[in-house]
């Protein structure tokens, strides 16, 4: 038996309910992994909300850190005992215990503590798809400027550390002078406070009026609009979130308007289709963790009782950096 977080239908932080569950044997390609700490993340909130829709009762959660109790037929990347990490579908890492498939858990280097682990999987392997795979025409090369909205979240925080590695001068947006603060602490090399600042004018000032090449963009509809004027011609629009809710429809021609600009909407999990990829992918992150070019900050901790509370928090956006449920 496991302890558990579960929705029985969509809806508010309320609906995030602790319930016991039983754990199958691992079966084939699968393992069955003890949780030491359970990575929070903004796509926990779509699949709570229904956003992203999941079949009812649905367990809610897509990162966490533990060890390997037992694995499956045909699995051999890893065995029990191994300390591991994850970010890996199907969602319901809210947890103690789970069998889940093997293909995207990683044994996790000593060096990794687990609560670091399980901040860092989902995070760190969405920073390295953006900066790494995710790229404007030609590239990037050392001295670009790039656009990174919610510079001081998650994802931002591991973002501006590992821009600042590759010679990348990473204009970071936040929605306070603290979250700027921070941004600028890990790396950035321009903040912009979006509360009392328009976030345009800003881009065009600290460029030279050419603006970015690449506009990275977890926010969605708030900042859509306005991050299309910031990319130079040919630039691209890297949307990969919806915070402040989805991008409403809009017509292709705008893009040629504005200097025949590229849009894409990346996901995770498209890049971690195959055990290759994702090792690989790991490996990179678990590189720029251990060599100190990137320093994951947990600066929530919840324990897994107060979820509905994490969750309220990070909506409100009162959370910075990383945040772990504990258990």
């Amino acid at each position: 038996m496991s302890r558990a977080i579960q929705i029985a239908k969509n809806g508010g932080p309320e609906e995030l309910q602790l319930v016991d569950v039983s754990v199958s044997e691992p079966g084939p390609g699968e393992i069955r992994i003890r949780h030491q700490a359970v990575g929070l993340n903004f796509i926990d909130v779509y699949h709570r909300t229904g956003l992203y829709p999941l079949p009812m009762p649905a367990r809610i959660g897509m990162e966490a850190a533990g060890v390997v109790e037992a694995v499956g037929p045909g699995v051999t990347h890893l065995k029990a005992g191994d300390r591991a990490a994850y970010a890996s579908q199907p969602p319901g890492s809210y947890c103690d215990l789970r069998a889940m498939p093997a293909k995207t858990v990683c044994k996790l280097p000593d060096a990794i503590d687990f609560e670091t682990g399980a901040a860092m999987m989902l995070k760190g392997l969405t920073a390295q798809y953006l900066l790494k795979k995710t790229q404007p025409q030609g590239g990037l090369k050392e001295g670009d400027f790039v656009l990174f909205h919610a510079a001081a979240g998650g994802v931002g925080l591991i973002a501006c550390q590992w821009a600042r590695a590759m010679g990348l001068q990473l204009i970071g947006t936040a929605g306070s002078d603290a979250k700027c603060a921070l941004a600028r602490e890990n790396g950035a090399a321009h903040v912009i406070n979006y509360a009392r600042e328009d976030f345009l004018a800003r881009v065009k000032e600290i460029t030279g009026g050419k603006g970015v090449k690449v506009v990275y963009d977890s926010v969605g509809k708030d900042t859509w609009d306005k991050s299309l004027d910031c990319l130079q011609p040919f630039g691209l629009m890297a949307t990969f979130g919806n915070s402040s809710g989805p991008v409403p429809p809009f017509a292709p021609g705008i893009l040629g308007v504005k200097g025949s600009l590229y849009v894409t909407r990346g996901t995770l999990f498209t890049h971690i289709a195959t055990r290759e990829s994702t090792q690989a992918m790991a490996d990179d992150l678990f590189e720029a963790v251990t060599s100190g070019k990137v320093k994951i900050h947990i600066e929530q901790r919840y324990p897994l009782e107060q979820v509905q509370q994490a969750h309220r928090d990070l909506e409100a956006r009162k959370t910075t950096g990383s945040t772990v449920l504990t258990l």
